[in-house]
């Protein structure tokens, strides 16, 4: 028996639950490290970006509006997830310590997935204030209110937070005899649950519909949305007022691309098994990193009152610097 093997230990006669798990990573790749080095980095910048947004929205009292409050949730998730997953996987892999007891293995699979559940539905939220903002302009202030944000918010943490509970608990009844070698870079829901060895076709069905409720319908719903927006700018006469509205909505077309088509590849080569291991590790890791890297700097460029506070700021840090050399 392989050492990673003798991490299980008996139970009884039945079941078997292992007191660690072997996270294997890439084989066969010698210059591994240098991926996981990038993966710093993109951790650095994305917590120095997300911060910084958090920050701003904070400071500026013309920010404290409900759409900055869905954005702040948005730079907060991206934060928590990155953090979630990062640090660990740089201490697993750069440290070689690739053994994880199974206790932490089931909770850095819940944080992991918690927070881009809450990534996925705060990206409809965006599509549901730009829909009221467009299609029903007069009525936005009373629609979206603070009150209202803050429930849909709270709605879908709770929700996330509940269906990733259940989530860990089917897990925690399987019973682990075959290996405990995840192959993957992280605790994947996945690749755990094929090590099963009792029955866990209800593992596969939550997760599938998992998939349905934090992927298709959130794209179901947006998609929706943008039609109904569609309808509503071609009622508007002026070509110049039709593209100022549609402006508004860019950064939220951008984050859904870059949050939605990677997560959708990703899925797609799960079920294609021509794709190479390492290939699938890579299309993972860059899913679930690079989102939360970009979202922050794409507000920052992309969004009218981020970028002018951004100018009065750096205007006020040249007249200080100015005043001080009189």
């Amino acid at each position: 028996m392989a050492p990673e093997e003798k991490a299980a230990f008996m139970i009884n006669s039945t079941f078997v639950r292992p007191a660690r798990f072997y996270i294997n990573g890439f084989t066969n790749i010698s210059n591994a490290k240098y991926f996981y080095v990038f993966l710093c980095f993109v951790y650095i910048v994305t917590v120095l970006g997300n911060c910084f947004l958090l920050l701003v929205i904070f400071l500026d009292e013309a920010l404290h509006t409900p759409k900055y409050m869905i954005v702040f949730n948005l730079a907060f998730a991206d934060l928590c997830g990155s953090t979630a997953l990062i640090p660990k996987l740089l201490d697993t892999f750069l440290f070689n310590r690739r053994y994880i007891v199974y206790e932490a293995c089931l909770s850095y699979l819940f944080f992991v997935y918690v927070f881009g559940c809450v990534q996925s539905w705060t990206l409809v939220t965006m599509a549901y204030d730009r829909f009221i903002a467009i299609c029903f302009p007069l009525r936005y202030h009373t629609i979206v209110t603070k009150p209202a944000i803050g429930v849909m918010l709270l709605c879908l943490w709770v929700f996330s937070i509940g269906y990733l509970t259940l989530f860990v608990k089917l897990v925690d009844r399987l019973s682990f005899c075959r290996s405990v070698v995840v192959k993957t870079f992280f605790c994947a829901h996945g690749p755990i649950i094929q090590l099963a060895c009792n029955d866990n076709s209800l593992n596969f069905t939550i997760a599938y519909v998992a998939v349905l409720i934090f992927v298709i319908i959130p794209l179901i719903l947006i998609a929706l949305t943008y039609v109904c927006i569609s309808v509503a700018l071609k009622r508007i006469a002026s070509g110049e007022e039709r593209l100022k509205a549609f402006k508004t909505c860019t950064s939220h077309l951008i984050l859904v691309t870059i949050f939605f088509v990677p997560i959708l590849s990703t899925d797609i080569a799960a079920l294609s098994s021509s794709i190479h291991p390492n290939a699938r590790i890579v299309n993972s890791a860059l899913t679930h990193t690079i989102p939360a890297l970009l979202n922050p700097i794409i507000y920052s460029l992309r969004t009218e009152e981020v970028l002018n506070l951004i100018r009065n700021l750096c205007n006020r840090r040249k007249i200080s610097v100015v005043t001080r050399k009189w």
